[in-house]
């Protein structure tokens, strides 16, 4: 029976190392799959999922409102798909989601969405809210903070390296722009320099 995964993590947690490793083991064996990523994220060239490591791969890009089961549908009409992956899971919409659980369950094909739990304010983004309501199969991916606890906040910092406690929710970067931490050091607002982290 085909299922919808989620796989989250805070940053630099090597998600898309994962999804561009399991859609690879598919295409090894000569399955086809289908790859998706977010219009939001900018941060490499669009149109690909790419790894802190230099692993990238070709995906198709959708945007928020896009009906993905009709996406998913005409390519699998072109082709049986074996598997569809998404990147940056977080910033689907909630319809999307119902979309993707609709696409295991009515076409029989696994969606494997890999995403932030939560953004810089210790807030659910909508698309991650939905994966934890619907998902079947849920997993943790875990990086570690500065003090070896598991880290599972994330603080977003400004231009200064001070860190930002309001703003919109979605802002796209990179390590210069979040640092991944556990509950304890995000609340204390804690780098790991030896001392508070500076509050924007």
């Amino acid at each position: 029976m085909a299922k919808l995964y989620f796989s989250y993590s805070a940053m630099n947690a090597g998600k898309s190392t994962l999804l561009l490793q399991a859609a690879y083991n598919y295409q090894e064996r000569g399955m086809r799959t289908l790859l998706l990523v977010s219009s939001i994220d900018n941060r490499t060239l669009q149109g690909e999922i790419a790894s802190r490591i230099g692993l990238k791969q070709p995906a198709e890009i959708f945007a928020r409102h896009d009906d993905l089961l009709a996406l998913i549908r005409g390519h699998n009409a072109d082709g049986e798909i074996a598997c569809v992956f998404i990147d940056e899971a977080q910033w689907m919409e909630e319809a999307q989601v119902w979309q993707l659980a609709r696409v295991a369950d009515e076409l029989h094909i696994p969606v494997m969405c890999y995403g932030l739990r939560t953004d810089f304010q210790g807030k659910l983004f909508p698309g991650s809210a939905a994966l934890l309501a619907i998902a079947d199969d849920l997993r943790e991916i875990r990086t570690i903070c500065w003090c070896g606890r598991k880290a599972t906040m994330v603080v977003r910092l400004g231009p200064d390296g001070k860190v930002v406690e309001e703003g919109d929710q979605v802002f796209v970067g990179g390590n210069e722009s979040y640092v991944s931490l556990c509950r304890r050091h995000w609340h204390e607002r804690k780098l790991g320099n030896g001392g508070p982290a500076k509050h924007g």
